[in-house]
């Protein structure tokens, strides 16, 4: 069983940036790979990017690349989403996901966090 409390969500201006954490509780959490979706009010939840259970290899949608940073500390059993050049449309639950692989469809994950707010003000 694993466990997952995403945190560093907040307010930004637009242009801005954040760093968002996901802590693993649990074991084997390098076994995992990890995935990052949101879900936007009033819209389907959307994968934004993941990294693989070693971190050699990282995948972005498309809306984001460029712009947010996936890593991850096997050692702390974290793996982090930098945000930058944030707008109004990334604001969002952000959420992640471990499951046996990279993947853009959410059933091929097996533990979710709960999510933290990302807001972009205008």
């Amino acid at each position: 069983q694993v466990q997952l409390v995403e945190l560093g969500g907040g307010l930004v201006q637009a242009g801005g940036s954040l760093r968002l954490s996901c802590a693993a509780s649990g074991r084997f959490f390098s076994s995992y790979a990890m995935g990052w979706f949101r879900r936007a009010p009033g819209k389907e939840r959307e994968f934004v990017g993941g990294i693989s259970q070693g971190g050699e290899r990282t995948y972005y949608a498309d809306s984001v690349k460029g712009r947010f940073t996936i890593s991850r500390d096997n050692a702390k059993n974290t793996v982090y989403l930098e945000v930058n050049r944030l707008t109004p449309e990334d604001t969002a639950v952000y959420l992640c996901a471990a499951g046996p692989i990279v993947a853009t469809i959410e059933r091929l994950y097996n533990y979710w966090g709960q999510g933290t707010q990302v807001t972009v003000s205008s």
